[in-house]
C-alpha cells in the first residue's frame, strides 16, 4: 500500500523519537535503524483510518519489534566473542533523542547503556520510556498490555538495577577537551601514576573488538591494573599500526554525553575511548574498536584538530 503524503509526514516527524527510543533500547545504532525502519514498513500497510494517534501506535509497534529484537540479542551476546559494549554516538546525533534532563542524559551514556543490559526486557522497555521520554505509567502498560500497577513496580525495580549511587559530572565540548588532553598527557607519557590518580580506586576498563582486533577477555578492574592497561593501549608500536591500517590521529569528542578519545585514519573512526567521570574520578574507561559498530560514527564524523596526530 502507497503512504500518502500525509502519512508519510506523520511519519517523519515521528522518525527522530522513534530512533532515540530504539537506540536507548538496543544499544546499537544500525539495529534501531532497522527496526524504525520495520516500523515504517507496518505503517505503510496500516488502516490509517483507524488510528486515532499515531504517536501511540507508531511507538507500540517500535516497541514490540525491539521487544523481539532484544529477546533474540540476549541470546547472540551469550556467544558473543568479546565484551558485548554499546555503540557510540556523536553528540548531536538525533539518535541521542531529548537531553533536557539528567536523566534523559544519563540513560544513553554507555555506562547507562551497558548496564542496562542487566535488565530484563521489559525492565528496559519500562526505564527507558518513563525516564528518557516521560511516558505515564499508563501509557507504558497499554503499549506493553500490562496492568498500571506491574508497570510502577517494574520501573522500581529496573531503577534499584541500574542505581550506582555515584554523582556524574557533566560535560560540555570544551570540559571534555579538557579531561581527555589530561588524560592523553598522563597516557602518553608512560607514567603509570599520572594516569592512576586520574581513576577512581575501583575503576574499570572493559573493550569490544567483536574479534576483530585482540582485546582483554572480560572487563578489569582497579585504578593500577586499569592505569597498566590503558598505558600499554595508547603505546603504539609496528604491530598495532599495522592492525589498524596506519598512525591514528586523536581527537576529543563528547560521545553519548561523555568526553571521549576518538582515534581516526584517514578519514575512518577506527577507535573510541569514552571515559565515565563521576566525583571520584574516572569510574568506567569503555573501548569500542568493532568496525561493525563504528559504521554510524565515520559516516558522522567531521573532522577538527587533531590533539595528537602521530605518536
Amino acid at each position: 500500500m502507497l503512504v500518502g503524503t500525509h502519512e508519510l509526514e506523520v511519519f517523519e516527524k515521528a522518525r527522530p523519537r522513534l530512533e532515540a527510543i530504539a537506540y536507548r533500547l538496543l544499544g546499537s545504532a544500525s539495529d534501531a535503524e532497522d527496526a524504525v525502519q520495520d516500523t515504517y514498513l507496518r505503517w505503510q500497510s496500516a488502516g490509517h483510518a483507524e488510528i486515532e494517534t499515531p504517536e501511540a501506535w507508531l511507538t507500540k509497534v517500535l516497541t514490540n519489534l525491539c521487544l523481539n529484537r532484544l529477546t533474540s540479542a540476549r541470546a547472540r551476546r551469550e556467544t558473543y566473542v568479546d565484551q558485548w559494549l554499546p555503540e557510540p554516538v556523536f553528540a548531536g546525533d538525533r539518535m541521542l533523542g531529548p537531553s533536557e534532563t539528567v536523566e534523559q542524559r544519563e540513560s544513553v551514556s554507555i555506562a547507562m547503556l551497558t548496564l542496562m543490559e542487566r535488565l530484563s526486557a521489559n525492565e528496559r522497555i519500562v526505564y527507558v520510556l518513563r525516564e528518557a521520554f516521560g511516558y505515564a505509567h499508563g501509557e507504558i502498560a497499554e503499549i506493553l498490555d500490562l496492568t498500571e500497577a506491574n508497570c510502577q513496580q517494574i520501573y522500581r525495580r529496573a531503577k534499584q538495577h541500574l542505581a550506582t549511587g555515584r554523582t556524574r559530572v557533566e560535560v560540555d565540548a570544551a570540559g571534555a577537551r579538557k579531561i581527555v588532553e589530561e588524560f592523553l598527557a598522563a597516557a602518553l607519557s608512560g607514567n603509570t601514576d599520572s594516569l592512576v590518580r586520574l581513576l577512581a580506586d575501583d575503576a574499570i576498563s572493559a573493550g569490544d573488538a567483536g574479534g576483530v582486533f585482540p582485546s582483554l577477555p572480560r572487563p578489569i578492574s582497579g585504578a593500577l591494573r586499569v592505569a597498566r592497561f590503558l598505558r600499554t593501549l595508547f603505546t603504539i608500536d609496528d604491530a598495532k599500526r599495522a592492525m589498524i591500517g596506519g598512525s591514528p590521529a586523536l581527537f576529543a569528542e563528547v560521545v553519548n554525553g561523555v568526553p571521549a578519545v576518538v582515534l581516526v585514519v584517514d578519514g575512518q573512526v577506527v577507535v573510541v575511548v569514552t571515559f565515565e567521570v563521576t566525583t571520584e574520578g574516572i569510574t568506567a574507561v569503555h573501548t569500542q574498536a568493532n568496525p561493525a559498530k563504528l559504521d554510524r560514527a565515520t559516516r558522522t564524523w567531521t573532522s577538527g584538530e587533531p590533539l595528537v596526530e602521530s605518536w
